[in-house]
């Protein structure tokens, strides 16, 4: 006998009062990497304190204000990223590739005199596709027993609603709902719930995702040159986020039973960031500069939506199917992402060398979330601070000048995990997310090398970009659950063209 039940047309009633987000979504949007110019990227993104680059402007908004000439620029990107992941012996490696409009800007350069303290000030535009989500995932093994069930079960449980009676759900959330009508558990007369496979054992489970969209940064900068010897800049930031995650998680037990549970989720908004910053050579003869940047929060207002679908096939007694994909639920909320403090260095050597590094850092478990009503949701404020924490980033750089035509760049970049030891993803009682995986990412290491040819106008750079972190993976939350050790690596060839003059 098969049962069909659309809980769709419901969703739409019962937003209030549900949670969609965690903290895990907010550092999704919050952590950065590196783009920009082909040179900018070849330098690793250490030219805070150098300046004279246009994506300066995102890190620290001064460095526009080296520039002595207009400029415009364009770059375009190519980039492969694998994912490997292993658990216990069970091996799956995936790819994804996407070509990106990277970056695309102006510079306005205006001299004032060479007289007064103030000699120049300049404008500059800048696009940068800030961040790309695109990445798949796959994994599989024996779960000893170990099952996805627990975690819908706890939520039907610790919800206090009847399941049975739909305009409860909101109270309970949407994934044990999912569990309810697909028949994985029952009700006793004390409205306790319990498995239907208590008695069965989990043999295998398999878990697939895919994740797209990405940030689009806009960036207005003006900035100011005195003397020479002291620059300072302002940059508004605008962005627009378009993340979307598809996933889907199968177990399978003894006898064929077995059930699937798929996932659709997006997250769209827009958000704006203020930036300030300086750069100033303490010495008038040298050319070693000292540069610092503070970056506001970035404040979002974002739109989650999302769908489910569960299908289970439980020997002969239950084929059962739920589908909530005919409409979206969705959930408004705003989010405020850290502080960021930057201090950065920078040294030339006659004109064939230059050297730069900086330190970076920001507090995760900072991010905030409220409704659209401003109001702060409690959950997901809570719970960030056992999950995330401050993350420091170095970067270091350097270009080579064998020729004044010709550069060679090379860059090295490192940021501590964002992730607390034993931080794992629990969703509340009256969640509509559904998809319980979720993964604790260690440390980044980047690393970059570039070339370059600057003529009389026109000039050409290239970088290659390659970005390898790892990962402990898991399906869901669950004590037993052992993680899955997951490797990403992202290989990444930008090309620039521009023009000065």
């Amino acid at each position: 006998m098969k049962k069909i039940i659309t809980l769709a047309a419901l969703a739409l009633t019962i937003t209030i009062g549900t949670n969609a987000q965690t903290a895990y979504d907010g550092a999704k949007l919050a952590t950065k990497e590196l783009n920009g110019t082909a040179r900018f990227v070849g330098m690793g993104g250490a030219m805070g304190a150098l300046g004279g680059d246009i994506s300066t402007m995102g890190t620290n908004p001064a460095g526009i204000g080296i520039y002595r000439s207009n400029e415009i620029m364009a770059t375009l990107n190519f980039g492969t990223i694998t994912t490997e992941s292993n658990y216990m012996g069970s091996r799956h490696s995936v790819d994804a590739n996407r070509f990106n409009f990277s970056n695309i800007g102006a510079v306005l350069s205006h001299k004032v005199g060479n007289y007064t303290d103030l000699r120049y000030v300049n404008f500059g535009v800048n696009y940068t596709r800030s961040k790309a989500f695109y990445k798949n995932m796959s994994m599989s093994g024996i779960m000893d027993g170990v099952s996805q069930t627990t975690q819908i079960l706890d939520q039907a449980n610790a919800g206090q609603g009847d399941l049975a009676a739909l305009n409860t759900l909101y109270v309970n959330g949407w994934l044990s709902a999912l569990g309810w009508n697909s028949h994985l558990f029952y009700q006793d007369d004390d409205n306790i719930y319990y498995s239907e496979l208590e008695e069965a054992l989990t043999r295998d489970a398999y878990f697939d995702s895919r994740e797209r969209g990405g940030i689009n940064q806009f960036d207005f900068n003006v900035s100011f040159n005195f003397n020479d010897r002291f620059y300072l800049g302002a940059t508004i930031g605008a962005y627009d986020v378009n993340y979307r995650k598809s996933s889907i998680y199968t177990e399978e037990y003894a006898e064929d039973w077995w059930y699937d549970l798929k996932s659709w989720n997006q997250i769209t908004g827009t958000g704006v960031d203020f930036k300030l910053g300086a750069i100033w050579r303490p010495v008038e003869e040298s050319p070693f500069r000292v540069g610092l940047a503070i970056h506001t929060p970035t404040f979002y207002n974002l739109t989650y939506a999302t769908s489910a679908f569960m299908e289970t096939d439980l020997e002969y007694y239950f084929d059962t199917r739920n589908d909530l994909n005919g409409d979206d639920m969705h959930y408004y909320f705003r989010l405020r992402t850290p502080w960021l403090f930057n201090i950065s260095l920078g040294h030339t050597i006659s004109n064939y060398l230059a050297l730069g590094a900086e330190y970076e850092y920001e507090d995760y478990s900072t991010i905030k979330f409220h409704d659209d009503n401003g109001r702060s949701m409690w959950w997901e404020n809570s719970t960030r601070d056992y999950i995330l924490k401050g993350v420091h980033t170095l970067r270091l750089g350097a270009e080579l000048k064998p020729i004044p035509e010709f550069a060679i760049r090379a860059g090295y970049n490192y940021s501590t995990a964002a992730f607390k030891d034993g931080a794992y993803k629990i969703l509340p009682t009256n969640s509509i997310q559904t998809d319980t995986d979720f993964a604790n990412s260690k440390g980044v290491s980047t690393y970059t090398l570039g070339l370059g040819y600057r003529g009389s106008v026109a000039y050409f750079d290239v970088a290659y970009k390659y970005n390898t972190y790892k990962e402990d993976f898991y399906a869901f939350d669950n004590t037993h659950l052992k993680s899955t050790d997951v490797k990403n690596n992202k290989h990444q060839v930008f090309v620039t063209l521009g023009m000065r003059f």
